[in-house]
């Protein structure tokens, strides 16, 4: 999971501003590092380690010009998070071009082993963005033109479409424009946007709608999946559909990932998480079980929550106080950083637990290190029953396509029935959403747009059914190494 936003505006103008606005509202899909590259005459960037807040300063913002720019916070899954894996990529020869993107190249050590071994060329970082790049640069450069335009753009991509395997979208720049691309199971976000300034017209792609809303973007539309989206020096977007595989979206973007005022593939996430409280707030009804409160894990529970409390007819509470300099435990590199957060993080309100029999509910329930903690905090505020709730099923296999559930020993619930994951919780009961009512849930959001009520999605981490269908036990292995290497 990361978060990207390319602008390409008017050449009078510098992309700059809009870039690190778009990079601060999607700071939540990482906060490992942040870079930018921006292009004017020549490629010039700024990268590193930290928040975008800590990373950019004013001399950055007065070096950084020019009307072309891509942007990266990352949150690693392939490399270890050093210097040399910022993203933004760039290269300035053979052809020049700059690359970022969010997702997973399931196939990058094969790619390493064979691809790049067989033509000498040793990549620089463990980052697995620069396998993408390489070769979408080396589709570009046996063209052999002087400059890029849409065809030579369209051999690129169905080049990485031939060789990477995964999930990604990708956005980047050249000297001649902007372009992006969604995989061919369309499983990474990727939307497109303008906006008209007396300059001229800007255009921006990002991971998210909110991204664009906050830099001031009228959302055009997503790219769909397998789809390229090139503008040139003439300022006209044109777009081409290059793979052909069915549409998978990642169904934890609903869950987690995304910001709840964010739309993704013509679907409110807004929407989808309070139908997922409301279908949850059922199957607590049914257990006979009573709550005298619900209370959300903040933050991305609280919409869930609000509907939740509504259909039992009981009070949604703010139990928990969130210290919002205190990043997203989920996303932290490793265990050890996870643990040591979760309680700087989250500070109870006593009142909202004494003598209450509560019902607690998260997103989900991964590792069970932040659930632990709350539950014996609610038990250390006086509370008389805790139920804890997740308004997604159980996860209970590796996700490789840009998730930090790359082990199976990553899950809590790997091997245990519902009441042992509570006794391991130290809950009275836990209480999970089906697959099949977190499907249809979404799907009822979807209905509400153009998208219709028949989308499917990659539910892999819930079911263990892989839509590229190219995961195999040397994947496997090679995936988790990495994960181990860096945990």
């Amino acid at each position: 999971m990361c978060g990207f936003i390319s602008i390409f505006g008017p050449d009078a103008t510098d992309a700059i501003h809009d870039v690190l606005s778009g990079l601060l509202a999607i700071q939540h899909r990482g906060q490992d590092a942040a870079g930018v590259v921006s292009f004017k005459d020549r490629f010039q960037a700024k990268k590193g380690l930290g928040l975008v807040r800590e990373v950019f300063e004013d001399k950055h913002i007065q070096r950084l010009k020019g009307p072309l720019a891509v942007g990266h916070v990352r949150y690693p899954t392939v490399g270890m998070g050093e210097d040399t894996d910022v993203q933004p990529f760039w290269l300035d020869y053979p052809v020049g071009v700059a690359m970022a993107h969010n997702g997973n190249v399931t196939n990058f050590h094969e790619l390493r082993r064979t691809y790049f071994n067989n033509r000498n060329i040793h990549l620089a970082s463990s980052c697995d963005l620069e396998a993408v790049l390489y070769v979408f640069a080396d589709a570009l450069m046996r063209r052999g033109r002087d400059s890029i335009e849409f065809e030579d753009v369209k051999a690129g991509v169905a080049e990485v479409f031939e060789r990477v395997k995964g999930a990604y979208s990708v956005v980047g720049i050249t000297a001649d424009g902007m372009y992006a691309f969604r995989d061919p199971f369309g499983i990474k976000p990727i939307i497109f946007g303008k906006k008209e300034t007396p300059e001229g017209v800007f255009y921006a792609v990002a991971s998210e709608s909110v991204v664009l809303d906050v830099a001031g973007y009228e959302v055009v539309r997503d790219l769909a999946a397998g789809e390229m989206l090139w503008i040139g020096r003439d300022r006209e977007p044109v777009f081409a559909q290059v793979g052909s595989q069915p549409h998978r979206p990642c169904i934890f973007e609903y869950i987690y990932f995304s910001r709840p005022d964010t739309f993704l593939d013509d679907t409110s996430v807004y929407e989808a998480r309070m139908e997922l409280g409301r279908r949850l707030a059922t199957t607590f009804r049914d257990t006979g079980f009573h709550a005298d409160v619900v209370i959300p894990v903040p933050e991305s529970a609280k919409t869930a929550a609000q509907t939740m409390a509504e259909e039992l007819g009981v009070p949604c509470r703010e139990g928990f106080v969130k210290n919002r300099y205190v990043g997203r435990t989920f996303i932290m590199p490793n265990n050890e950083a996870r643990r040591a957060s979760i309680r700087a993080k989250l500070n109870p309100i006593r009142a909202e637990f004494e003598g209450k029999d509560v019902l607690i509910l998260d997103d989900s329930i991964v590792r069970g290190n932040t659930s632990k903690q709350i539950v014996a905090i609610a038990r250390q505020m006086g509370a008389r029953k805790v139920y804890f709730a997740s308004y997604s099923p159980p996860l209970l296999y590796p996700c490789f396509y840009g998730i930090d559930m790359s082990t199976k020993r990553d899950f809590i619930a790997s091997g245990k029935d519902h009441t042992e994951i509570a006794k391991e919780l130290g809950a009275d009961h836990v209480l999970y959403q089906t697959v099949e009512e977190m499907i249809d849930a979404v799907r009822v959001a979807s209905g509400k747009g153009a998208a219709g009520a028949g989308r499917e999605f990659c539910a892999a981490c819930f079911e263990g059914k892989y839509p590229t269908g190219d995961i195999d036990e040397e994947m496997i292995s090679d995936i988790e190494e990495d994960r181990l290497a860096a945990s």
